[in-house]
């Protein structure tokens, strides 16, 4: 387990898009998809995964998960957007976020939100995530240990691995199955408000 910090260390976990990292102009396609490139390269898996590609931008477009586009240019807010979008697809169905994000979207149409301050605030947020994140990552390490020190076969490197493996991942589910029961709220809600 003495790897899962140099491994964490790679992913880049703190990388965002950072609001002075977005241009003050409006970008192409091929600019945007540029920019996400390079920002996130540390997070994918291997060299020939794609952060973010035109034919993605476009199902977001046809998705309605960001706002109608003009002159063939993405603005600061889409920037703003698809970083989200980039966060949010790792666990939520393209329906799932075309739900979250409605809103939001509904509201930079009609310029009724302050969506700098909205995106700081996730940026901080996210920031605690990883701090938090890393503490409890040493906390599943710890418990591991002491489940491996339970078993007969103690000495087995790969069942210790498979052990955090399926920690790590039932950790994600537990979380991930809230985030989609908070989409569920978003549907009833606007069913309710449909409905009075």
């Amino acid at each position: 387990m003495e790897k899962i910090h140099a491994i964490i260390d790679e992913l880049g976990l703190e990388s965002n898009l950072k609001l002075n990292e977005i241009p003050a102009i409006d970008l192409y396609m091929d600019q945007v998809i540029q920019l996400f490139e390079s920002k996130f390269a540390d997070s994918k898996r291997n060299e020939d995964e794609k952060i973010l590609t035109k034919t993605m931008i476009n199902n977001y477009a046809k998705g309605k998960l960001i706002f109608p586009i003009k002159n063939k240019k993405y603005s600061k807010e889409h920037l703003i957007l698809m970083s989200l979008i980039y966060q949010l697809k790792g666990s939520l169905s393209i329906n799932d976020i075309q739900i979250t994000l409605d809103g939001i979207n509904k509201r930079i149409i009609k310029e009724d939100i302050e969506l700098d301050s909205f995106y700081t605030s996730y940026l901080s947020l996210s920031k605690k995530n990883v701090a938090d994140f890393n503490k409890d990552v040493d906390e599943r390490v710890k418990d591991v240990m002491d489940e491996v020190t339970k078993m007969e076969d103690r000495h087995s490197p790969y069942l210790e691995q498979v052990l955090m493996i399926s920690s790590l991942v039932h950790m994600s589910n537990l979380y991930r199955k809230v985030a989609e029961k908070l989409v569920d709220e978003i549907v009833i809600e606007k069913d309710e408000k449909r409905h009075r």
